[in-house]
């Protein structure tokens, strides 16, 4: 039965980013790749409106396409191979996330989940690949850089090239009942999204560490490209500064800020926006003395101890824990930037 257009468009509008579009279209990969995904958090499926009309046209040829095809060798594509990368990465890290507690993790679990992520992008539309060497491109990587949170990107790289030199059109098949193939991306969600639930919801604390340590080790990696590296630190501090503008400053002491720090402790910026704060909560500017700090927060306490304020206890209270907060950020000698950012 021949796919139309109008419908792709509508299923694209309603549920593009769960991938509903990719299902009518047989494209249960893509469509696989966007419900774990969030539509590539949302930009590959702008970015697919203007692709709409050829995907229906190859979904209408498909059989044919694949019989002629078959025997060359796709094209190679500079778009596939970063997705592949990309994908491959995000699988790393929700794997490091969720799986992590296994005793042979850097071994087994790691190196599998970003194959696994490469091949899905692999074999997206007509193309794949061969599971075989992109999965053994993988564990035969997991040694570098072994037990580090940075083995995913030598491992994601390694894999990718290996996709991309075994790349091979799919062979034609016959069409599956719709049920068989709901079953089948069902089983592969749940495979996903289970283990990375259940840590954390259970382990949270664990598994903010388990980020923090990853996304600063990412950002180590890059060290040697400084403006690179300040770009990523600004992405990373995206969430942060859309949570402070939606619900305002609650002050230092705050327990959100304060998950916020267990999360970003490795973000140099976020350093500097902590010590803001803090200079904010003391009435002082940049460049202040140990003195005047130390001499303000004497004063701040004396203020604002809960003793002496009685007829405010609560008020009182949430002053006093923001004060001690404040000056422990301040006690802390600055750390200066990487020799690698020039300023």
């Amino acid at each position: 039965m021949a796919k139309r257009l109008l419908m792709t468009y509508a299923l694209w509008a309603v549920g593009g980013p769960a991938g509903l579009h990719h299902l009518y279209l047989g494209r249960d990969s893509h469509a696989l790749l966007w419900m774990l995904t969030l539509g590539g958090g949302g930009l590959g499926w702008l970015w697919e409106f203007w692709k709409l009309p050829s995907f229906v046209a190859q979904a209408n040829r498909a059989q044919e396409q694949r019989q002629s095809s078959g025997r060359g060798i796709p094209p190679l594509s500079l778009i596939r191979f970063v997705a592949q990368m990309i994908v491959g990465i995000y699988f790393g890290l929700v794997a490091l996330i969720s799986l992590s507690f296994m005793a042979s993790f850097y071994i087994v679990g790691l190196p599998l989940a970003v194959g696994l992520g490469v091949l899905l992008v692999a074999a997206i539309g007509n193309q794949t690949s061969d599971l075989k060497n992109t999965l053994g491109a993988a564990f035969l990587t997991s040694p570098v850089f072994y037990g580090r949170p940075i083995a995913i990107l030598p491992i994601s790289l390694a894999a990718s090239i290996t996709a991309q030199k075994h790349r091979r059109y799919k062979p034609s098949a016959g069409s599956e009942t719709l049920s068989v193939r709901l079953y089948r991306l069902g089983l592969a969600y749940l495979a996903f999204t289970g283990p990375l639930v259940y840590s954390v919801l259970c382990n949270t604390a664990v598994a903010l560490s388990y980020v923090a340590d990853t996304l600063g080790s990412v950002l180590r990696w890059f060290s040697f490209f400084p403006l690179l590296g300040r770009l990523l630190e600004s992405i990373f501090l995206l969430p942060f500064r859309a949570w402070k503008l939606l619900v305002g400053d609650h002050g230092i002491s705050s327990s959100y800020f304060q998950e916020w720090a267990k999360l970003y402790e490795f973000v140099h910026g976020f350093q500097d926006e902590k010590r803001q704060l803090a200079l904010q909560a003391f009435g002082l500017s940049e460049g202040a003395t140990n003195e005047e700090i130390h001499g303000r927060y004497r004063e701040l306490v004396k203020t604002w101890h809960p003793d002496h304020n009685r007829h405010q206890m609560e008020e009182a209270q949430r002053h006093f824990l923001e004060i001690q907060a404040a000056y422990e950020v301040l006690r802390q000698p600055r750390k200066p930037r990487a020799s690698w950012n020039w300023e």
